[in-house]
């Protein structure tokens, strides 16, 4: 099979000649930087000193390349909009060092300027004219959301200010989808996997809008996730205007690409976390799954597309909820969390959805343990996961910093040695 014929085959549960393998293809399947340069170096694709190039800036992921997905049998490749969470394009590269010496390439946007306590600093499109959106402590992995929320005033408080990243597609940027598309289908036999914008609902990440300069309504993560139950209808009244603006948009990637894209990835809301829910049932049905199943209906009536959402933690009360609500597929397979059992999620949601992710877990194993501890757990999960199609190979999301190369390696030897 063609990498894009056989992810096609896991998707409508039928298996496949081996298992399909994702790296990199989302901003959750994706590999931090310093992980991605030790691999390269490791599998002989790069030399010492070689950089890569961060295309993610805002968790420091890397950028899969060709040589690293004909190297490792990865069959996949992803898309989306030409901007990234700081606002910036990935543009006009420029070398800089990881907090512990790895040489990277970051945009020309990116900030490289230490402050005076070590910390790096993001600011929205650029723009050091503005208040920071972001901040990276020294020694840091990734950045953190800096809060840029004016005060509130419940009198004046109005939906329409958090609907004010949600917008029309310019001409430019459907070209720019229409584009990328075309060329990936065209030169290569991977599935694309498409970020889709602005259906995220109630995204956390996104919340924040820190490619927006001058922030209005809720932005604060604890002020948002105390707005689900203490303002339900300013939130509905935000989803709502969401959907509109999100369904048109919809419309003219759907006309601009077609048949290209085979995964449209919809949300990456969190409902889980490591215990259980921090969102119940109840306010999931209420809140969040009418507009899931309003994407959903809409992509299935007029797309072959199918549908992707991602959601950590502890999320097993959900998943009856997520297929009624029309998603084809769900990520990262927490296993490590409460209730995620893999054997229990294939024997009872296994038919119903596809899982992508759950092969070995990002928080322990894969960093700390042995690489024979992660050909063991990557085998296990293997024999849980693939029988019958319905699963795609990927980490436990994104493949972090600290990660032994030879770890890596083994993972990657485990999938090719169930395959055979």
């Amino acid at each position: 099979m063609t990498s894009r014929e056989r992810v096609a085959a896991a998707l409508e549960h039928r298996e496949p000649d081996r298992v399909p393998l994702d790296i990199g293809a989302t901003t959750v399947t994706g590999i931090s930087a310093w992980a991605l340069y030790r691999l390269r170096v490791a599998l002989g694709l790069s030399a010492e000193g070689e950089p890569v190039r961060v295309t993610e800036p805002y968790q420091l992921l890397g950028e899969v390349t060709d040589d690293l997905r004909e190297a490792l049998g990865i069959d996949t490749q992803g898309m989306g909009g030409s901007k990234t969470l700081f606002g910036w394009e990935n543009r006009d590269w420029r070398p800089w060092t990881l907090p512990d010496g790895t040489p990277v390439l970051v945009p020309a946007a990116f900030n490289t300027q230490p402050e005076p306590d070590g910390s790096v600093l993001q600011y929205p499109e650029g723009d050091r004219a503005c208040e920071p959106c972001a901040r990276m402590p020294a020694g840091g992995y990734y950045f953190d959301t800096l809060c840029r929320q004016p005060p509130l005033d419940e009198e004046t408080l109005d939906p329409a200010d958090n609907l004010q990243e949600f917008e029309p597609l310019s001409d430019a940027e459907l070209a720019h989808y229409a584009s990328t598309a075309e060329r990936l289908h065209r030169e290569t036999d991977h599935a694309i996997v498409c970020g889709m914008p602005g259906l995220g609902f109630g995204d956390i990440a996104l919340v924040p809008a820190m490619w927006i300069k001058h922030t209005r309504g809720i932005r604060d993560v604890e002020e948002w996730y105390a707005s689900l139950a203490l303002r339900k209808d300013y939130v509905k009244s935000v989803f709502e205007g969401q959907l509109e603006i999100g369904l048109a948009n919809l419309t003219r990637i759907a006309e601009a690409t077609g048949d290209r894209i085979q995964v449209a990835m919809i949300t990456g809301a969190d409902f889980g976390a490591q215990r259980g829910l921090f969102a119940s049932v109840a306010s999931y049905r209420e809140l969040f799954k009418p507009y899931h199943v309003a994407v959903n209906e809409w992509i299935h009536a007029h797309t072959p597309w199918k549908t992707f959402i991602h959601s950590c933690g502890a999320v097993e009360e959900l998943i009856e909820d997520f297929i009624e609500a029309g998603f084809d597929i769900l990520n990262p397979v927490q296993c490590s969390a409460a209730g995620m059992d893999p054997g229990h999620l294939k024997d009872t949601y296994g038919d119903h959805i596809t899982f992508w992710g759950g092969g070995v877990d990002t928080q322990r194993t894969l960093p700390f343990g042995t690489p024979e501890e992660v050909r063991r757990e990557v085998l296990s999960r293997l024999e849980v996961f693939a029988p019958g199609g319905g699963f795609v190979f990927n980490a436990i999301h994104n493949i972090q910093q600290g990660t032994p190369p030879e770890n890596l390696v083994a993972m990657f030897r485990a999938i090719e040695e169930f395959s055979r």
